[in-house]
């Protein structure tokens, strides 16, 4: 314990926080990283362009484009970040046999084998993610598709991903978020837009009437505001998507991008948590449009982490990241936004939000502005040095030397 620490320990005592309780929340909260950062999310089980509004820019050199090269590069960014983490995975990363390959509908439990003789390595949990789009049958529609053979198709990859979901979370010991997203829409303006949502919830419904355990498996579903092609209409919208959640006893899921750029996931939480037991974030950064950035150490991403911490909900949200930006060492960017996520929930749990919330109460506003912009000069970076001293973590910048090492020593001599 550094004498820095043991200063800005006295600081907060001061109003009311303690630092130590402080590091030992962090040292429980659980991050799901995504597994697509890596390999700019093209997966293993196709060849071809990424489709369905989604596009990685950027051609920066060492992408992984296996699972043993994707595994190297996961832990060596688990090993730059501190406290717990799990893994976010899509189902188009299967690992088959040398030989076989099956498709969306047909895949199984052991195809994903690896992935969890790999969690089980590192004591480490898995999130799954179905895979509704870069597919032959995803060129416009998938569960919403007029197309009887195409919906059936993509309904059976749902009922898979669920039992794969259950298989991860029975193996693993805990609990697996299964999330949809799937990317039907239309360019421009559509004369109907009943019968897309309509056979949309035919097709949820049919996924979620498979036997599985509840407990083990908790399925969210994830809106979207447009996407590239999508731009004037997607089926999925966010009344869609909280209605459909509501009425069906499973998790939204909001990813932060995934909005107007006028509207803040921040104020939604609060909105969502009277209404639903447990809810689901995928964090990322939107730069103009849906564009997954690097999530920064920015102010949305502070006033999401308050409203969570504030509102005394981390065991009722679950937390995940999704960007991927093939311009940039991929390494980096996994470890950047996930330590300022981090950063951003260490921030919040420094906030006295008791005083906070009385100022609020007693209409104390002139005190309660001027307390708020106290706080942001606060000294939670020691804070944060020591939560990553007790992880044997740099807490600085020295955790790109590293970086640059792997990259000349791994990541160039992959062409």
């Amino acid at each position: 314990m550094s004498d820095r620490y043991k200063e800005a320990q006295k600081i907060y005592e001061k109003i009311g926080v303690n630092t130590e309780k402080v590091l030992d929340e962090m040292q429980n909260l659980e991050i799901s990283m995504h597994c697509w950062q890596g390999d700019d999310l093209n997966g293993f089980d196709n060849e071809g362009p990424l489709s369905g509004g989604i596009q990685a820019t950027g051609n920066y050199p060492g992408k992984a484009v296996n699972a043993p090269q994707l595994m190297q590069d996961l832990d060596q960014a688990f090993a730059l970040i501190p406290g717990k983490k799990r893994l976010n995975l899509h189902a188009s990363y299967a690992v088959f046999e040398e030989g076989e390959w099956v498709d969306r509908d047909r895949l199984k439990p052991e195809h994903f084998k690896a992935w969890l003789e790999y969690a089980k390595k590192r004591d480490i949990g898995i999130d799954f993610n179905g895979t509704f789009f870069s597919h032959k049958y995803a060129e416009q529609f998938t569960l919403s598709s007029n197309d009887e053979e195409i919906r059936r198709f993509w309904v059976r990859h749902g009922q898979a991903c669920i039992k794969i979901a259950e298989y991860f979370a029975e193996e693993l010991g805990g609990q697996c978020l299964l999330n949809i997203w799937i990317p039907d829409g239309y360019k421009d303006i559509p004369a109907d837009r009943l019968a897309p949502r309509e056979r949309l919830t035919r097709s949820l419904d049919e996924i979620l009437s498979i036997d599985y355990d509840k407990e083990k498996v908790q399925v969210s579903l994830e809106s979207k505001v447009f996407g590239i092609g999508l731009e004037s209409y997607t089926v999925c919208s966010s009344e869609y998507c909280i209605n459909y959640a509501a009425t069906r006893g499973i998790l939204v899921l909001m990813d932060n991008g995934h909005y107007h750029p006028a509207e803040m996931v921040s104020d939604k939480i609060s909105a969502m948590l009277p209404f639903h037991d447990k809810m689901a974030l995928h964090l990322t950064r939107a730069v103009r449009w849906d564009s997954d950035h690097v999530v920064l150490f920015d102010d949305e991403i502070k006033e999401i982490a308050k409203e969570i911490v504030r509102n005394d909900a981390l065991d009722r949200v679950f937390i995940a990241t999704d960007f991927f930006d093939a311009s940039i060492n991929r390494i980096a960017a996994w470890v950047v936004g996930m330590r300022n996520i981090q950063k951003a929930f260490l921030y919040a749990m420094l906030q006295p939000e008791s005083v906070l919330k009385e100022l609020q109460e007693k209409e104390g506003f002139t005190e309660l502005m001027m307390l708020q912009e106290e706080l942001k000069f606060y000294p939670y970076q020691i804070v944060w040095e020591e939560f990553c001293r007790r992880n044997y973590v740099e807490a600085g910048k020295e955790w790109f030397d590293r970086v640059r090492e792997y990259e000349e020593s791994v990541l160039v001599k992959r062409g």
